[in-house]
């Protein structure tokens, strides 16, 4: 009998030891095959009120032309608003809640609408005539929306912030924010939540430092320390949690963790990535794994087609408006001086690749070795129509074809000679960084004053600062921003010669 009961046990103590591999092994193939998904905390009225308005706030100025003007809504019309729904969702942004934001004239026409509308404009255009269907719709309609469509999007955009701050003090969104870690990173969260006030109320810190040692924190907003987290969460049924602790503390993070389990807040983990310098920081994913970009190219995904599709468009005009002037100058540069019209030199493109450049040739000489010595003031190499085609930049208008074949950019950091390039990444840091995107034929650093000759590393230097600063901010309205400063500084700039 005794030695049945103990087969008994054993064979239960076998079944259950089975079990616990067998539950151990499922939730190792959960783990595996977790994977983080792309979301929002916004409420859900909210986000889809952001992800739509801007289309159709477009749409419904379109039909208000045709009212306006008295025209039949015609099929043409629903095919062209169903087109600009859907090429305004991919490019147009969505609105910015920031209700922190200066209002005037300035800030106003510098709002981003402008350059994304231009660019779905082009698109239109551009699908029209090449259907031939402009003599479809009326002018008066088109040209009426081409022009009051950019400030009814801000005018709407204006009021959707005021109806989510209005929501939010009647109750309709009920959510709430505690911040855990008093310190840069945390305070730069708090400031967001407060800009914010769809997102619903913050009410403060958990810090186990007391104010003392915390001279900048108001008294009110320090809520408690960490061992007071849960009990308040539970009491005032916070919604969300923001652990903002240095990336080192692991055991502190995860003991948090399983204590939160016991509360039906959120949690969410903000890492301080911005101890690194920036260049195009980003949240991205592959198949579901997490990652957070320290150092990216701005043309990554979607804004990459529409940098692309831009250059595409504006170099295509230039060249169909400005070819006589292209073989003006050829005719030009063959009669003043002996060689080809065309000089080509070596430079790196983006990530860094070999490219030809082309110029018009203002030189007697056509440098491209292992040295290659700069223009300078009263250079004798220089011919006198060479000259006057370096001061005005006329000799770079055959950067166009490089631009519409694709190894450059209208706008971009300038290419420099290999021979240059070789000699500066070895003393001025981050300098390869500018080789991120195409090269472009001006610059951020160009419209700063910082043309020409780079006879000093001081002068390459700032060059380069202002190289980084334009991926680290760009923008299609920077582009268009940085053409229009180009055109209007080409004909003074005493740097060029």
């Amino acid at each position: 009998m005794r030695e049945s009961v103990q087969a008994e046990n054993s064979r239960a103590d076998s079944r259950g030891s089975a079990a616990h591999a067998s539950l151990d092994m499922s939730m190792a193939l959960r783990r595996r095959n977790q994977r983080v998904h792309r979301g929002t905390s916004e409420p859900p009225t909210v986000a889809l009120l952001r992800h739509v308005l801007n289309p159709s706030v477009i749409v419904l100025s379109l039909m208000v032309c045709v009212f306006l003007f008295s025209q039949e809504l015609t099929p043409s019309y629903f095919a062209l608003a169903a087109l600009a729904f859907l090429i305004a969702s991919q490019i147009v942004s969505e609105p910015v809640m920031d209700c922190s934001a200066r209002n005037g004239l300035t800030n106003l026409l510098q709002h981003r609408i402008f350059a994304e509308w231009l660019l779905v404009s082009a698109a239109l255009l551009l699908m029209a005539f090449a259907f031939k269907v402009t003599e479809t719709f009326s002018r008066r309609v088109i040209l009426t929306w081409f022009a009051i469509t950019p400030f009814v999007v801000v005018a709407a955009e204006a009021g959707l912030r005021r109806y989510t701050a209005f929501s939010a003090l009647r109750g309709k969104i009920q959510q709430s924010h505690v911040i855990i870690g008093a310190n840069e990173a945390g305070s730069r969260l708090a400031r967001r939540l407060l800009a914010h006030p769809h997102l619903g109320r913050f009410k403060g810190f958990f810090d186990d430092r007391d104010t003392a040692r915390l001279p900048d924190m108001p008294q009110e907003q320090l809520l408690g320390g960490m061992a007071d987290i849960v009990n308040y969460v539970r009491i005032n049924a916070v919604s969300n949690i923001y652990i903002c602790l240095p990336m080192r503390a692991d055991e502190r993070v995860n003991k948090l963790l399983e204590e939160l389990k016991d509360t039906t807040a959120s949690v969410y983990f903000v890492p301080d990535i911005f101890m690194f310098d920036l260049i195009q920081a980003r949240v991205c994913d592959i198949d579901g794994i997490p990652m957070l970009a320290v150092c990216e190219s701005p043309f990554a995904g979607l804004d990459g087609v529409i940098k692309r599709a831009s250059d595409i468009v504006f170099s295509s005009v230039l060249l169909l408006m400005l070819w006589p002037l292209l073989l003006a100058i050829a005719l030009g540069v063959r009669l003043s001086s002996p060689g080809p019209i065309l000089f080509r030199q070596r430079r790196y493109g983006m990530y860094g690749e070999a490219i030809n450049v082309f110029k018009f040739r203002s030189m007697t000489v056509c440098e491209d070795g292992a040295k290659v010595t700069q223009a300078q003031k009263n250079d004798p190499r220089v011919t006198r129509f060479g000259g006057f085609l370096r001061r005005t930049s006329l000799d770079e208008l055959p950067q166009l074809f490089n631009v519409f074949l694709g190894s450059m950019s209208l706008v971009g950091p300038r290419p420099h000679a290999v021979a240059h390039n070789e000699e500066y990444r070895r003393i001025i840091e981050g300098y390869m960084l500018r080789h991120k995107v195409r090269p472009g034929i001006t610059g951020w650093a160009q419209v700063n004053g910082l043309r020409g000759e780079t006879d000093t590393v001081d002068k390459m230097q700032r060059r380069v600062e202002f190289d980084l600063d334009y991926l680290r901010n760009w923008s299609l309205g920077l582009d268009l921003t940085i053409l229009f400063r180009t055109a209007s500084l080409v004909w003074r700039d005493r740097n060029a010669y």
